[in-house]
């Protein structure tokens, strides 16, 4: 018998709030949080603005000597961890460690840093970071959550791109699932930030460079959609076994009860045009859960605001959901905090976690012109009100990497 796997907590750092009750208010209001950049000189950039955290300190998450030492996807993912496992009521004190996991999602993680290199060639080596070559492995958020926690259960990173984040909580419940662990900590983390990375996707020719408007700039699924906005932040989830829970008296927010995922093998930054492979992710994800496509009461898309990525996730939602694909309300969290890279699915996924608790279901904001190949409900610029039992969430990634996890209302 396989194990039911409930969420008992829900940490976000966000562009939109830091905390739960802060977070669901920005999506409830439609809050943008888009904003020029401050963490760096723009002045001769061509990209000015992002999904920009500007009232993170993580002195109130962690020691000064943490915070110095640890590079800020780290500070993110740790400052998460620890917001969620207060959500849980989690007392690790009187948990068996080893029973315990921890599975993150990252795409870029401390890499980023590898503008610091500049320091070094200028500089020499007494220039660079003293934890840098810690702190620069993927891996490191993991292993700083695993540390501060005592927790010596099964850890992984996951680093599939802009999936990472779904692929790693989607793991995470197979995890529990099959009674590898009883609790895991899973979500991701991403602080992509910086000249390096905003130069090579704009020299990959996927961000929009509206910068006159940068709260409006952030189109998905509209027709005058002008590609990606980066964001940043984390978001981690406890994840626990059903049984586990109800016996210490847990918070239950939800329930985990299908994971897929497939691999296009097509191309290192587009999908294909048919989306066939897509399809199968949410296949096998509808069928691990063993529910039918016409119970599925809304999907939270991946909606990169890319022309052709739109495009594609809307074919897909058609071919998976047939002519029932219209009547299922259609959003994207990234219009609010942008494009978090390999964290976006773990923040879209704590988002569809508020939206089963609150029974509303957050706007697509800046929907302008209706685009006909985009043609669903993609809940435009006003959330709703409405009842909602069933989620199916979608993540893709460069690479050709495809994720999809079903998280239901909970019931005994």
């Amino acid at each position: 018998m396989k194990r039911r796997v409930v969420v008992t907590g829900v940490g976000v750092i966000s562009p939109i709030g830091i905390g739960r009750a802060p977070f669901w208010n920005g999506l409830k209001e439609g809050r943008s949080g888009i904003k020029p950049i401050t963490q760096f000189d723009v002045s001769d950039f061509p990209v000015k603005f992002a999904g920009e955290i500007d009232d993170f300190n993580p002195k109130q998450f962690m020691t000064s000597k943490q915070a110095l030492r640890l590079f800020r996807f780290s500070q993110f993912g740790l400052a998460a961890a620890k917001l969620a496992v207060a959500e849980a009521r989690l007392d690790l004190a009187h948990e068996d460690l080893n029973h315990i996991g921890v599975s993150i999602g990252t795409s870029i993680g401390a890499l980023v840093y590898g503008d610091d290199i500049s320091d070094y060639i200028e500089k020499g080596v007494d220039a660079l970071h003293p934890f840098f070559g810690s702190n620069v492995i993927p891996s490191s958020c993991a292993t700083e959550i695993m540390i501060d926690f005592k927790i010596s259960g099964p850890i992984v990173t996951n680093v599939n791109a802009c999936a990472a984040s779904t692929s790693a909580i989607g793991l995470a419940f197979h995890m529990i699932q099959q009674g590898e662990a009883d609790i895991v900590l899973a979500g991701g983390a991403e602080a992509p930030l910086t000249p390096i990375v905003l130069g090579s996707l704009r020299a990959a020719r996927i961000l929009s460079q509206e910068n006159s408007i940068p709260d409006q700039a952030y189109r998905p699924f509209s027709k005058e959609r002008s590609g990606i906005v980066v964001g940043e932040g984390a978001a981690i989830i406890v994840l626990e076994s059903l049984d586990h829970a109800l016996y210490r008296d847990a918070p239950i927010l939800a329930e985990c009860v299908g994971y897929g995922a497939s691999c296009d093998a097509f191309h290192v930054l587009l999908q294909p045009p048919d989306g066939q492979k897509a399809c199968l992710a949410i296949y096998r994800a509808l069928a691990d859960s063993g529910m039918e496509p016409n119970s599925v009461d809304y999907i939270n898309a991946h909606g990169s605001g890319t022309s052709m990525n739109d495009k594609t996730e809307t074919v897909i939602f058609k071919k998976v959901f047939g002519d029932y694909a219209y009547k299922i309300p259609v959003s994207t969290t990234k219009s609010l905090i942008g494009h978090a890279m390999g964290a976006c699915g773990a923040l879209e996924i704590a988002a569809c976690i508020l939206m089963l608790q609150e029974q509303f279901v957050h706007a697509t904001i800046n929907y302008g012109t209706p685009d006909p190949e985009c043609d669903l409900d993609f809940v435009p610029n006003r959330g709703r009100q409405q009842t909602i039992n069933t989620i199916v969430k979608t993540s893709f990634g460069f690479g050709g990497y495809n994720t999809a996890l079903v998280l239901r209302r909970f019931s005994e």
